[in-house]
């Protein structure tokens, strides 16, 4: 299976660099798919807000079938293109959005349907399947086909298939948060601080990234406000809070680009 997906690693790529234009032009990530692929789908789109801070409309999932077949087979539900268009026009589709049709068989009805759509209003479309001769390769732009073989149980494409395409999605979307600058590292440097655990991560992720003592770490935050990114330019350059948030501002968000624009500012200030 990871074979399978390393030799997709181009087309990935690819694909990520769609994705990350369309959310620096304000744009949103749709996942389409049933049964598990929707599943799948949803599974990574949930994950994105609470691990990179990010809004719940950025990455977005359509289900077929609905909230409730995420734990309950609905049975037919895939089987109507007009309902993947439906579904997809009711989220306000735009041309400057991209939408990732997932189908282990490439030939889905709803997921073709969004698909359909998308094409029609300029949405950037990207297709993740196990079958690279299937319809869904005729509605994308760009084709994402590990071809994992036969399942260990014939039909049964939550399996292999769909392990493939969990590997190809968590790719698709963890380098295109990394890309954005919510990556620093290999810390997650924009985690959501919605209880205290998280609030005790940020403060471990800050003291190993910058290279604090717990103490000075946690009195960092304090002082930033409780938001890591500021705390970790602050850490990094010496700065305040006011100039280490402007730093950032002016770097669209990016702790990188904004710590190295600091560096760069203080050498020419020496020269």
């Amino acid at each position: 299976m990871a074979e399978a997906v390393r030799r997709e690693l181009p087309a990935i790529a690819r694909a990520v660099d769609h994705v990350v234009e369309a959310f620096r032009r304000g744009g949103r990530l749709f996942y389409v798919g049933a049964g598990t692929s929707g599943r799948l789908g949803t599974l990574d789109a949930s994950e994105i807000p609470p691990t990179y801070g990010t809004s719940p409309e950025m990455v977005q999932a359509l289900m077929a079938g609905g909230p409730k077949a995420l734990v309950k087979s609905v049975e037919g539900a895939e089987d109507s293109a007009a309902q993947g268009k439906k579904d997809l026009a009711a989220r306000g589709l735009r041309s400057r959005d991209v939408v990732v049709g997932i189908a282990s068989s490439g030939s889905t009805p709803y997921v073709l349907g969004a698909l359909e759509l998308a094409k029609r209003r300029g949405a950037w479309t990207i297709g993740l399947t196990s079958n690279r001769k299937s319809a869904i390769a005729r509605h994308v732009k760009i084709l994402i086909a590990p071809e994992t073989g036969a399942e260990a149980i014939g039909g049964s494409t939550r399996m292999k298939a769909g392990t493939a395409h969990k590997l190809a999605l968590n790719m698709l979307s963890t380098t295109a948060m990394v890309r954005l600058g919510y990556v620093y590292g290999n810390f997650m440097i924009n985690v959501a601080q919605s209880n205290e655990k998280l609030k005790r991560r940020a403060v471990k992720i800050l003291e190993q990234a910058a290279g604090l003592e717990a103490r000075t770490a946690a009195h960092i935050m304090r002082q930033a406000g409780d938001d890591l990114r500021v705390a970790l330019v602050m850490a990094k350059t010496k700065e305040d809070r006011g100039r280490a948030k402007s730093r950032l501002a002016t770097a669209g968000g990016n702790v990188r680009l904004a710590i190295e624009a600091a560096a760069s500012s203080g050498r020419r200030a020496k020269a």
